[in-house]
């Protein structure tokens, strides 16, 4: 593949995945394929760039203080293992069955999104700037809106973390990076706000992504020179679409997140069609 097409596909995939905290993978890999590149080599190029995205987006992230870390870390544990345990079991499942899965959940977790109306979580009068962030000792915290500070609870935490396990698992088969399961699952299971969740994933399926890559790599799967294209696009992509992400409204970023996981569904059921 052209090397400035390569990295440019990896900046425009990364900006969009940090956009809605999906990870530019789940667009990138059938990008990948499609352009000829077999699909066992596009999966750890898929993966690497979800890393380096995740890592350009955090400096903005951490200044806002949107993401929660701790639900990063108690989700991530679920997801880290299995993104392993899927990794090393990569070819056992058929492609054709994973694809179909993973289209028939990301159209669900579009319609999720799209179906709910107005904001969950409102600003309160009594919150003060001092209160943004996470809260100590707690997975609850608050976010800054334009109109005040919202403080957040999540809720259904079992549930959540269960079904972000399971985007660990598709990531460490297919590269896809998973996040298009962990933000609806962190939005619309737990009930964190959707521009926290999409924070918090984007950072989160940066560790994801490393544990599943790293097996890639000690199998040999990974074209390095392919790869420095794609973490030099990718980190490009990461600062800009983390950028525009702090700009929206809530409900502006749901209904674009919605959107997008509607195109991921196009693009799975496009790949084995």
């Amino acid at each position: 593949m052209n090397p400035l097409l390569l990295a440019g596909a990896a900046a425009l995939t990364s900006g969009v995945g940090a956009l809605g905290g999906l990870g530019g993978a789940i667009l990138l890999v059938p990008l990948l394929v499609v352009a000829g590149i077999p699909a066992s080599e596009a999966a750890p190029l898929g993966l690497l760039s979800v890393v380096a995205g995740s890592s350009a987006a955090a400096h903005r992230q951490m200044r806002e203080h949107a993401t929660n870390y701790r639900i990063g870390v108690v989700t991530e544990t679920a997801a880290t293992v299995g993104a392993i345990a899927g990794a090393l079991a990569a070819g056992v499942v058929s492609e054709a069955v994973l694809t179909w899965v993973l289209a028939a959940v990301a159209v669900i977790a579009a319609v999720a999104g799209a179906a709910r109306k107005g904001t969950r979580w409102l600003p309160d009068p009594a919150a003060r700037g001092e209160d943004v962030g996470e809260w100590v000792g707690t997975l609850r915290g608050a976010y800054r809106l334009p109109g005040g500070v919202v403080p957040y609870a999540p809720r259904r935490v079992g549930l959540g973390t269960a079904a972000i396990g399971l985007s660990g698992l598709i990531a460490g088969v297919s590269g896809a990076g998973g996040g298009f399961i962990k933000t609806p699952a962190t939005s619309e299971i737990m009930h964190v706000p959707v521009k926290v969740s999409s924070s918090t994933t984007t950072f989160s399926i940066g560790v994801t992504a490393a544990a599943a890559l790293l097996v890639m790599i000690v199998d040999g799967r990974l074209d390095f020179g392919d790869g420095a294209l794609v973490v030099l696009g990718s980190l490009v992509g990461g600062v800009a679409g983390s950028s525009v992400q702090s700009r929206l409204a809530p409900p502006v970023v749901r209904r674009t997140l919605s959107a997008l996981l509607l195109v991921v569904a196009a693009v799975l059921v496009r790949r084995v069609l």
